[in-house]
């Protein structure tokens, strides 16, 4: 089992950025595919981004795809979103997210994903 704890999250104008980090304690990290997810007030949560157990694949939704980077240090057992060029509609909760997997492949449905954060609240002000 692991447990997330996810932090980075804030205020901020629109065309800035923000950093979120997801620290994992339990089961040793690389064993698991990483993701991000958000939540907008009245929406569903949704996908963002995806990292496998060693890092060599990723996959970010086409809604923030060249502004946001996931990436993360195995050796910190850390997962890492890096949100540039930040616009309102990025206004979320956002969660981090594990899967067990057997390979290192990138893992997209929120179904596949046994464990969670709480979340971090991003706010974009126009």
């Amino acid at each position: 089992q692991v447990q997330l704890v996810e932090s980075g999250g804030g205020l901020v104008q629109a065309g800035g950025s923000l950093r979120l980090s997801c620290a994992a304690s339990g089961r040793t990290f690389s064993t698991y595919a990483m993701g991000w997810f958000r939540q907008a007030p009245g929406k569903e949560r949704e996908f963002v981004a995806a990292i496998s157990r060693i890092g060599d694949s990723t996959y970010t939704a086409d809604s923030v795809k060249g502004r946001f980077t996931i990436s993360r240090d195995n050796a910190k057992n850390t997962l890492y979103l890096q949100m540039n060029s930040l616009k309102p509609e990025d206004t979320a909760v956002y969660y981090c997210a594990a899967s067990n997997v057997r390979y290192s492949i990138v893992v997209t449905t929120q179904l596949e994903y046994a464990y969670w954060g709480q979340g971090t609240q991003v706010t974009v002000s126009s």
